[in-house]
């Protein structure tokens, strides 16, 4: 067995949500289920099947999302893992609850715009995600002036009131 990692390429500020699920039909019910929440949402998903062909499923609303979900989802090449690169103006926050309820999604790994490395251990057979690593180390503990500047951006942002 090796451990190896693979960076997740994309664009700065480009949101992303990592996952695993079980069924091929989970490309088509979480295409579904974002263009149900959000109305006009971009995206592109990709899904790493582990079984048969073996091949990148993907589906999605934005040709350049969809690229990357591909591109990165190879590199991972995780059997059943999927990937879902959210267009501008889009975040994760607004979908992943009801991507909690697929029912052929296991669990999300991180939902992110950081940095991202993915940390897979690879047999004979394939590959696991072991986790991932997302963003930086803490570096600190917040002041007082840092709590003020949180609670102010989350208001001016528009999700706290």
């Amino acid at each position: 067995m090796q451990l190896i990692t693979v960076n997740i390429d994309k664009p700065e500020a480009t949101n992303f949500i990592f996952g695993q699920t079980h069924f091929i039909k989970s490309v088509e019910d979480i295409h579904e289920a974002l263009v149900n929440t959000v109305p006009g949402i971009q995206f592109g998903v990709a899904f790493c099947e582990a079984s048969g062909q073996c091949l990148v499923r993907w589906s999605g609303t934005d040709p350049a999302m969809i690229e990357l979900a591909q591109k990165n989802a190879l590199a991972i090449a995780a059997g059943h893992s999927f990937i879902i690169f959210l267009g501008d103006g889009f975040y994760p926050l607004n979908v992943l609850n009801t991507l909690k309820m697929v029912p052929e999604v296991c669990r999300i790994f991180c939902a992110t715009a950081n940095p991202t490395e993915v940390i897979l251990a690879e047999t004979d057979q394939g590959r696991a995600i072991l986790g991932v690593v997302d963003g930086f180390c803490a570096k600190g503990i917040e002041s007082e002036d840092d709590i003020l500047g949180r609670k102010n951006l989350l208001r001016q942002i528009g999700y706290k009131f």
